[in-house]
């Protein structure tokens, strides 16, 4: 059974082991630091499609299709798919994995849902729902940016605090079967909560995200009787550099110091000096894919023994902009291990 920890803590007494997981990215992402580790870099970000929306739900599909795959599963034995993505009314999702016949969960956390879909999966399969699920999660830069900023034939000029979103998808498989063969652990979770600053800059994302991102990793300390020190890395999804200095200065000011284990997917997604991508990286997708290419496998290397995954969300819409409402911020952890330990 699981066991609750503290004010939103979940500690599995039987870990659930991330089977496989599977990569797919556009192509800014394949010129990047990681871009030999992905399963799949996309020739254009069209993805052979139509229209930008028509390529995540492809993005999604194949993700799935690979994840699957590799652990030689079929669609017919995954109880439950969880899946998200940043579109409007998560067509994305709705549209991209319907041949696959899976019982959905839709979930929405803009760039922190891939935290929300493993949490999720994670405690149906340790609460005995399910043998197995499947989680997803996508982000397309193009489709992002028409559903949340301005078509890309407006040419809009961007500023230094922006954050680029990650045309990618990142799907994984979850059971509670051997160590053998699995490439991480999740031993742990810490559920997110509404966190607002007041901040109305849409263009400055990580500034937004950043107090939800303290809050929880702060109550993650709390509740699990844990410090910095205990994890190899503490990796947020999507802050960005602007997020990641505003993330540190707020911890520091509780009494914790992450600076020598931090990492941030956004930032560490794109080369800063040879790509135009200003503070770094966002989107569902950021956070998905970094987890399957690189960070599974310096667990699975022995590189880490024990990460903090923290991916990190900005809830707002068109809608919510337009009238002059804040973006509050959001951020799920979830604790993964070293499979064999």
């Amino acid at each position: 059974m699981s066991q609750r920890m503290g004010s939103a803590g979940i500690r599995l007494e039987k870990p659930v082991f991330i089977r496989s997981s599977a990569s797919i990215v556009g192509t800014k992402e394949g010129q990047g630091p990681f871009g030999d580790l992905f399963d799949m870099v996309g020739e254009d970000d069209l993805f052979g499609c139509n229209t930008w929306e028509e390529a995540e739900s492809n993005l999604q599909k194949d993700a799935v299709y690979l994840a699957l795959g590799k652990a030689d599963l079929k669609p017919e034995e995954i109880s439950y798919l969880f899946a998200g993505d940043l579109l409007g009314q998560s067509i994305a999702t709705s549209f991209g994995i319907a041949t696959f016949g899976i019982p959905l969960f839709g979930v929405y956390g803009a760039c922190s849902t891939c935290g929300e879909a493993l949490a999720l999966g994670s405690m149906v399969v340790a609460g005995g729902y399910a043998d197995r699920v499947a989680c997803v999660t996508s982000s397309h830069f193009a489709s992002a940016e028409k559903e949340f900023r301005f078509p890309l034939g407006y040419g809009n000029q961007r500023p230094l605090s922006a954050t680029w979103t990650v045309t990618g998808s990142g799907a994984f498989v979850l059971d509670q079967g051997s160590a053998e063969g699995a490439r991480a652990r999740i031993t742990g979770i810490s559920v997110g909560r509404i966190v607002d600053y007041g901040l109305k800059d849409s263009m400055n994302m990580g500034a937004c995200m950043a107090p939800a991102a303290a809050d929880t990793i702060e109550r993650h300390f709390q509740d699990f009787g844990t410090k910095p020190e205990d994890y190899d890395k503490i990796i947020t999804g999507d802050l960005g550099k602007v997020g990641q200095t505003v993330l540190i200065d707020l911890l520091r000011d509780k009494g914790y110091d992450i600076s020598s284990v931090h990492m941030d997917c956004g930032i560490e997604i794109y080369d800063a000096e040879k790509q135009d991508t200003h503070a770094g990286g966002s989107g569902c997708g950021c956070s998905a894919v970094t987890l399957s290419a690189y960070i599974l496998k310096q667990l699975e290397k022995n590189m880490w023994n024990k990460v903090l995954f923290l991916p990190t969300g900005a809830l707002l819409s068109k809608t919510s902009f337009n009238e002059g409402q804040s973006v509050p911020g959001i951020a799920h952890a979830l604790v993964l291990e070293n499979p064999k330990e």
